[in-house]
């Protein structure tokens, strides 16, 4: 039920998304993350509108990390971060990354070919629902996207 997909311009690359519904230990998995003890960008998929965002948003975080320019420390933080509009690095957090009352959940993994194992370790950290990629747009706020966006476009013609 994951969806992986290789970088085209880094070939030795793979990004995997998994999607859960219903996730009871949000927090627990942020402060995880947090910690460094989950290798994976954790993001909040009301604020996409599809699994493209996020697959762009890795390709620039790897290509960024191969040419030393990422604004983060981790190639994980930096997934969230190439997601905002803004260049706020506590703002991506806010509004892309997970909060601890999150019910819903979009994990990306950067890996090579050959370390797909341990996808099932994250995987079986979640205690939620994985659904297949296809109920991607079921999750979108467009509510919640049209607010951080219109924010953005009145400032810039403000």
């Amino acid at each position: 039920m994951h969806f992986t997909q290789t970088l085209e311009l880094f070939p030795e690359q793979r990004v995997t998304q998994m999607l859960f519904k219903d996730v009871k230990n949000a927090a627990e998995l942020r402060q995880s993350a947090v910690e460094g003890k989950i290798n994976a960008a954790l993001i909040n998929p009301t604020m996409l509108v599809s699994p493209f965002q996020a697959l762009l948003a890795a390709n620039k975080a790897v290509h960024l990390q191969t040419i030393g320019k990422m604004k983060t420390r981790s190639l994980n933080s930096e997934i969230i971060f190439n997601l905002s509009p803004t260049n706020n690095i506590s703002e991506a957090f806010k509004r892309f990354g997970i909060s601890d009352q999150d019910r819903s959940l979009l994990v990306v993994v950067v890996h090579n070919k050959d370390e797909s194992e341990f996808l099932s370790n994250i995987t079986s950290r979640v205690d939620g629902q994985q659904v297949p990629a296809e109920e991607f747009s079921s999750f979108s706020d467009p509510a919640k996207i049209r607010k951080v966006f219109l924010r953005l476009l009145l400032v810039f013609v403000g």
